[in-house]
């Protein structure tokens, strides 16, 4: 099991550390999403390591599509594949189950779904997605679960938790077994379980009473971000959080923008996922310490200051905004593999202010100055 170490509360918001076999994850954190093990826009793992990165996330559904869970655990797992000598964590395919919605049939067993490759049909249950973590050896695999559209009728998922925790209860023995294995590659990787439940707050609860005595080395909170608003979210939180571990670090999946990671910081979470830094680069949306910069509007034509001064990420040390903009106008590569790796650098950088902030005693103060300016656009 893991050891996860609280050094600090500020209210609800934590200050922890967790030691991995791969090493120390200072949290809260932010995971960097490396889908099919890269990140989009070019960035490569020197990149991340500059930019600050602890943990990067690749998706088991994606690489055991392409190029296939057996051939990275032949080339000696994830890590050495992707030349990535930190920690990562693997989700489990559950949230593709809900992607996929027309491509799937859900069964007590698994799921059936085709492969959006070829249409080659695949079987994914709980044993199976172990076994595709165990091969990829991330330091955390994610249990299998279903994720729900939010909102979804309540009877319904009354029986999707119901099944997510028996998946869950399957996943615990599966990688049990996979982790004695004398043929393991990581015989120390960690479980998280997901906590599901729509948008109904009792039904959330009831759900983490029935996990939390399930052992794991963590506890996600899955399904939001997908249909919800952000108050809802946001009550799913509150509602939720008490009824967590409180000796074992808390994911909020999926989740977001820099102004739900600090209310979620708020709440009590401790990990962080989300594209939106790089789906926001494609198309020259950053996030900078006064707001939101859309660096493709003509006034940043003839900006020839950083996209955020006092940033220290390799976009902005080098190159103005007037120059960034130059190259995503004329649809250089080079334009969004810049504002990816400051969108980057800003996430990373955020959670280290939080980290610090909670540690020297200032995070409520921290809290008010950026809830009032991390949701905005800069340049309106």
């Amino acid at each position: 099991m893991s050891e996860f170490e609280i050094i600090k509360k500020i209210g609800r918001a934590r200050r922890g550390r967790l030691r991995t076999v791969h090493g120390i994850i200072e949290t809260p954190v932010f995971m960097n999403v490396g889908t099919a093990a890269a990140i989009r826009g070019g960035a490569s793992t020197d990149d991340l390591r500059e930019i600050g990165c602890q943990v990067e996330l690749s998706n088991t559904y994606h690489l055991h599509i392409r190029p296939g869970d057996e051939l990275i655990r032949e080339l000696g797992g994830l890590g050495k594949f992707m030349n990535w000598d930190r920690p990562i964590l693997t989700d489990s395919g559950g949230f593709q189950v809900f992607s996929l919605a027309h491509r799937r049939k859900i069964c007590e067993e698994g799921v059936n779904f085709a492969s959006y490759i070829d249409g080659k049909k695949i079987f994914m249950g709980p044993e199976e997605s172990m076994n595709i973590q165990s091969n990829l050896a991330s330091t955390i695999a994610m249990a299998f679960d279903e994720c729900i559209a939010n909102p979804s009728p309540r009877e319904y998922v009354e029986r999707s938790i119901a099944r997510t925790t028996r998946w869950l209860y399957r996943c615990r023995i599966e990688l049990d077994r996979l982790n004695k294995a004398q043929t393991a590659l990581n015989r120390s990787q960690l479980l998280f379980g997901i906590n599901q439940g729509g948008i109904y707050p009792e039904l959330r609860i009831r759900h983490m009473r029935e996990i939390r005595d399930i052992p794991c080395d963590g506890y996600a909170i899955g399904g939001l971000s997908v249909g919800e608003s952000a108050d809802e979210m946001y009550e799913v939180i509150d509602a939720v959080e008490p009824y967590m571990p409180e000796e074992k670090p808390r994911y909020l999946m999926g989740v977001g923008t820099p102004l739900n990671i600090l209310e979620a910081v708020n709440l009590g979470v401790d990990f962080f996922d989300c594209v939106l830094p790089l789906r926001n680069a494609q198309h020259g949306n950053v996030f900078t310490w006064n707001g939101k910069l859309r660096l493709l509007a003509e006034k940043h034509k003839f900006d020839a200051v950083p996209i955020d001064d006092g940033c220290c990420c390799p976009a902005c040390r080098s190159y103005t905004r007037a120059y960034i903009r130059h190259l995503l106008k004329a649809d250089e590569r080079l334009g969004m593999r810049l504002c990816v790796l400051h969108n980057l650098y800003f996430y990373n950088d955020l959670m280290r202010e939080i980290r610090n902030s909670i540690e020297e005693g200032s995070f409520t103060d921290f809290y008010k100055q950026y809830r009032q300016i991390l949701g905005r656009f800069a340049d309106v």
